[in-house]
Order: C-alpha cells, then sequence, then structure tokens
C-alpha cells in the first residue's frame, strides 16, 4: 500500500512536467481559466505544473513518510498501537498524504523555500543512489547464484547465463559509444571526455574486480553477471548526469548562438531529457517495489525464505516441518516485527526526493524560468 502511494504520486508529479497534460486540460476542462483563477493557481493554473509545483508536492510525501518515520521508531512487537497505526487506516493515510501534498501549496515564501528545498533533495536523492546500488548488487548476486546452482543439473543455464551477461555488456559499450558520439566534439566538451573515460575506466576496473582470483575465493558466486548490470546502471547514470549538465552556448564563425556537447536532433526530435525521466522513473519503481517484496526493509532476507530460524516468527511443529519440507514460509509477526518499521518509512522518504529530483532532471529552481519556456528547446537561448 505504501508502494501504492508512492507510484501514485511519482505518477502525477510527471503528469505536473508533461507539457501535454496542460494543454490538453486547457483545451477540453471547461471553464478552466475561471477554475485556475478561482483557486489563485494562476491565470492557467501554472502553479500546479512544472518544476515548482513538482518540488512542492515531493515536499508533502516526504513529509508524510517523515512523520511515519519518527512515529515507528523503535517499535519491537506488532501489537503495539504504533504498529497498529503502520499496518492499517489506510483510507485516512491516503487523506493525510493528500492533504500534506496540496498543504506544501499554502508554504509562505515560495521562492526561498523551493532554493533551499532543491538543495536537501539533492542530498537526500545521492543518499538514496547508494541504497538503489546496493539493491542492485543484491539482486544480481541472487540472480548470478540462483542461476548457477542451475548448471548441475542442466548446462543450459550456463548458456542463458553468458546471453544475459554479453547483453548487459553489450548495452553498456553501445550507451559509452552512444555518449561519446552525441555528447562530445572534437575541440570542445573537455568535462564531458573526462567523465566518460572515468566511466569506462570505471566499469572496466570492477568487471576484472569481479573475476579475480581473490574475489572468487571470498564469494564464489561473483562473477561478470554483477559487474554488467552495474555496468548498466553506472551508464544510465551518466547519461543522466551529462543531459543534465547546464547547456553549453559558443558564437560560431557567423556570430550566432549554438549550443555544443549536446545531441542536435532539432527542437521537435530532440527530447534526452524524456529518456533519462523515464528510464530513472521505471528504475525507480522497481527498486521500490523490490524492496517492499524482498528483503532491503527486512532484517533479512533469509529469514524470509526459511533459511534460519528467526526468533520473531512464531512456527509450530507442524509449521517448522513444512518449512523444512518446501518453500512455504510461516510470516506473521505474531511475537515481534521481522523488519525496520522507521527505517522502511525513511527509505521512502529517501526515494521521494530522488523521484523530485529525476522527474524534474535536477533542475535548479528559478522563479524567472518558467518551465514552458525551457521545454521550447535548447537553441531557445538565441
Amino acid at each position: 500500500m505504501y508502494a501504492l502511494y508512492f507510484i501514485l504520486v511519482a505518477i502525477l508529479c510527471c503528469m505536473m512536467m508533461s507539457p501535454t497534460v496542460a494543454k490538453q486540460m486547457k483545451e477540453h476542462i471547461p471553464f478552466f481559466e475561471d477554475f485556475c483563477k478561482g483557486i489563485k493557481a494562476g491565470d492557467t493554473c501554472e502553479k500546479l505544473v512544472g518544476y515548482s509545483a513538482v518540488y512542492r508536492v515531493c515536499f508533502g510525501m516526504a513529509c508524510f513518510f517523515f512523520v511515519f518515520c519518527l512515529l515507528t521508531l523503535k517499535i519491537n512487537t506488532s501489537k503495539s498501537c504504533r504498529a497498529h497505526i503502520h499496518n492499517g487506516f489506510w483510507f485516512f493515510k491516503l487523506l493525510l498524504l493528500g492533504a500534506m501534498c496540496s498543504g506544501a501549496f499554502f508554504i509562505p515564501d515560495q521562492e526561498t523555500f523551493l532554493n533551499a528545498w532543491r538543495y536537501v533533495g539533492a542530498i537526500g536523492a545521492f543518499i538514496f543512489i547508494g541504497i538503489q546500488l546496493l539493491l542492485i548488487v543484491e539482486f544480481a548476486h541472487k540472480w548470478n547464484k540462483n542461476w548457477t546452482a542451475g548448471t548441475a543439473s542442466n548446462k543450459l543455464w550456463y548458456a542463458s547465463l553468458s546471453l544475459v551477461t554479453l547483453i548487459m555488456y553489450s548495452v553498456a559499450a553501445g550507451g559509452l559509444i552512444f555518449m561519446a558520439v552525441f555528447y562530445t566534439q572534437k575541440d570542445d566538451c573537455i568535462e564531458n571526455k573526462i567523465l566518460l573515460g572515468v566511466h569506462g575506466g570505471l566499469c572496466l576496473l570492477i568487471s576484472m574486480v569481479a573475476i579475480s582470483p581473490c574475489v572468487q575465493n571470498r564469494q564464489p558466486h561473483s562473477g561478470l553477471l554483477q559487474s554488467g548490470l552495474i555496468s548498466c546502471y553506472v551508464t544510465y547514470l551518466t547519461f543522466s548526469a551529462l543531459s543534465s549538465k547546464p547547456v553549453e552556448v559558443v558564437l560560431d564563425d557567423h556570430g550566432k548562438n549554438v549550443t555544443i556537447c549536446v545531441p542536435n536532433f532539432g527542437q521537435e526530435l530532440y527530447r534526452d531529457e524524456n529518456l533519462v525521466i523515464g528510464l530513472g522513473t521505471t528504475l525507480l519503481i522497481a527498486c521500490i517495489l523490490y524492496s517492499c517484496l524482498t528483503s532491503t526493509t527486512r532484517s533479512s532476507s533469509d529469514a524470509l525464505q526459511g533459511r534460519y530460524a528467526a526468533p520473531e516468527l512464531e512456527v509450530n511443529t507442524e509449521d517448522q516441518q513444512n518449512v523444512k519440507e518446501g518453500p512455504r514460509v510461516i510470516y506473521d509477526e505474531k511475537k515481534g516485527t521481522v523488519y525496520s518499521y522507521s527505517y522502511f518509512h525513511f527509505v521512502f522518504l529517501l526515494a521521494s526526493l530522488y523521484v523530485m529530483m529525476t522527474v524534474t532532471n535536477w533542475f535548479h529552481w528559478n522563479p524567472l524560468a518558467y518551465w514552458p519556456l525551457y521545454l521550447l528547446g535548447r537553441d531557445a537561448t538565441t
């Protein structure tokens, strides 16, 4: 349910950043301008769309999870009153979330708030990137371990591992070549060239480390699958960084302003930010769902999979027999909590900041820079 609330707000933020949605609302909603003026959202509801609106909505969602993070501190039993609040009252929580997101639009001194909130969002998003990276490493490790175990009965699993690993490295290499072609130029873009060089070198380094003897001795299930998946993820991060850089404008031979170090597909086709937002949002939602449905917010994934007897699970003799015979696990939290409720909400708080920065393309908020002008294209600087 918490993940569902999060996804709904994330979709709302994407809609707020879409110029198509704003245009359709203006064309198809009767008395749209009168309605906007009535709620004091501007002549065309410009206060309800764009970067600043996303900042306000994500501020409300972050406050929602922060409140529950404090409310669920040091809960050791699922029978406590605070645990019941965590595990129920979904309709009232939805109302509370909506109230907090709406209330953020009434914060005074919006300019100072949005400028300060951007730095808070950047710090929180950076922390969540680290958590996201750990989730991907854990997922890749389990993936490689499970498929390697299958090779004992069927050697075709080796072919599957090789194929998937090859695809991942092909994607990483293709992404690097794409960025080198479209985000660098022969005599300019020194920063981009340095970033891509460091990126390629680190991807090569982690691949060599993953198959080194010292790592293989300590982690027999380590291999190129993990390093390939991490290389793809870092390729996305590098692409996100390059597309989020401020535009570089220089004078050409005819004295006109031209943009450099960015793809030049024309104003109608050029939308690398949309690709970044799409990839980032998809990756974010996948990691959130993975963290909810597996192990990242619980004390141990092994406890959920019945690999050892967790003290918080209430299992009788018959249940123990069932656990030993099959994958069925009794998971009822009758004697205690299996995962930290407070940490659970803290991760969602950081995820709220991450989706805010990703959807707005890590935008530097400026009250004079209204988002439709930005969407006209980078050549609008002329």
